[in-house]
């Protein structure tokens, strides 16, 4: 089973991506901010794929994934952007930082399991 890790500083997202990613048969991390889900990360935990919102207090969801690229392990791990961000040079930069794709909140359960079957194919 692959885990993902969801990252948002929003309490409701958390609960409500953690019930539907959880439905769809995945494993679950869940962080309050990019500071938490790197602490997470460094400590030894290999998600499978990140799911992360753009506009976080501390480091936005760019500087998160940029972060994370830089770690050898989650070089090719990857990484969805999950926000009600549309602006076209937030999601250059999300782009430029790694990001493998951009979805929009709420996220919609089909779309949502059509990305993650592509990228997690084995689940």
């Amino acid at each position: 089973m692959s885990t993902i890790l969801i990252v948002d500083d929003s309490p409701t997202v958390l609960m409500s991506m953690e019930q539907l990613l959880s439905r769809f048969g995945y494993g679950v991390m869940k962080a309050a901010s990019a500071e938490e889900a790197l602490r997470s990360v460094s400590g030894g935990s290999r998600p499978n794929l990140v799911i992360t919102d753009f506009n976080m207090p501390g480091k936005n969801g760019a500087e998160l994934i940029r972060a994370l690229r830089a770690m050898a392990q989650h070089r090719f791990t990857p990484m969805l952007v999950l926000t009600t961000e549309s602006q076209r040079d937030r999601r250059e930069e999300a782009k430029a930082a790694g990001a493998t794709g951009w979805l929009v909140k709420p996220a919609d359960p089909v779309q949502l399991e059509s990305v993650l079957k592509k990228l997690l194919p084995n689940g």
